[in-house]
């Protein structure tokens, strides 16, 4: 799992403009893709490993379909 907290473009406040531009952009979608990919793992889950991390079928399935730009 990436830290996206600690690739703010802000923490980089020496890059130019545009390239701090991309970099947000390259963060963006890093998280979108760990959400894309928690997401379809969760929906791999059986009931057993549901119940040990403390969340019902319909909830897991509810969390699994959101798109992944929503955080």
């Amino acid at each position: 799992m990436i830290r996206l907290s600690a690739y703010s473009p802000a923490a980089h406040p020496s890059l130019p403009p545009l390239a701090r531009i991309g970099y947000a952009l390259s963060v963006a979608l890093l998280a979108w893709e760990e959400r894309r990919q928690s997401r379809k793992a969760l929906a791999r889950l059986d009931a057993h490993l549901l119940r040990d991390i403390g969340l019902a079928r319909d909830e897991a399935r509810t969390e699994a379909a959101r798109p992944f730009w929503q955080g």
